[in-house]
Order: structure tokens, then sequence, then C-alpha cells
């Protein structure tokens, strides 16, 4: 997949997706793979907490859906995150309003459905601030490349 954004620094670590939704994290790991950075996939927070606490690799980020099954929901993953490894970014994801009260800070809600572009520009704010992108061209999809 190629997202049409250049200036895009290399990402180092795996970038930890939370999402219930199969087609939906698909994507958002199509989309990280296509900006150059390594994710892993989880269906529940309890899994990626696991699987955080037992991993030895750098985690720069952290995208999580507020609504998952488990004991954790989007809001505690990140807090508990932060307070373990407060070096980690998040963004925070939901179909629902979420007051922007409960969004811990420095975390960047998107609302579903969010836009490719939106992600794309969350990860770059979040891991390389203050370093502009340069959007390419429009994104295409695999289908209208043809």
């Amino acid at each position: 997949m190629n997202v049409g954004w250049n200036h895009l620094l290399p990402v180092s670590g795996k970038i930890i997706v939370i999402e219930d939704d199969p087609t939906l994290c698909a994507l958002m790991t199509d989309i990280l793979s296509g900006i150059g950075a390594e994710s892993c996939a989880f269906a529940t927070a309890d899994d990626a907490l696991t699987y955080l606490l037992e991993a030895h690799c750098h985690c720069p980020l952290v995208i999580v859906d507020q609504g998952l099954p488990g004991q954790i929901q989007g809001v505690e993953f990140i807090a508990m995150v932060k307070g373990k490894w407060p070096g980690v970014a998040s963004i925070l994801t939901s179909g629902y309003v979420i007051e922007a009260a409960t969004i811990p800070s420095s975390t960047i809600y998107l609302h579903k459905p969010w836009a490719l572009d939106d992600l794309v520009l969350a990860v770059a704010t979040l891991l390389q601030p203050g370093y502009p992108l340069q959007k390419t061209r429009p994104f295409t999809t695999p289908l209208e490349m043809k």
C-alpha cells in the first residue's frame, strides 16, 4: 500500500495495534507497513499488555480502540502503558464520542471512521514532532493503480 507521503522518518521498534474488528485491524497494520513501520496486532488490550510485559523490544507507539472485548478498555490500557513506559506515544480510536477529559494526556483521539491520512498524520505527529510531512499525491488503493 502506497500512502503517498514523503519525509516520514524511520520508526524503530514495533507499534502495537489493538482493534477487535479484523478488517480495520488489517487496514491499520497495512497503513503502518506502508509508512515503513513494523507493527504487532491484538484483538484485546489484555493480550497486548501481556505481550508488552514479556517483550524485550522497544514500543514507540500504541494505537488502541476504546471499546474492546476483555477486561481492559482503550483508555485504561493507555494509562497503564504510560504509567510503566512514559515515553510510549498513544492514539485512541472509537466509533463513539469520547469526552476530551477522559482521553489521557498527550494522546491523539481519532473518531471512527477516520481517514487514512488522519492516521498517518497522527503517527508522524507523535513520532517525529517538528518534522513536517509532504503529501506526494492522493492515496490510491491497489485497485485504483491498475
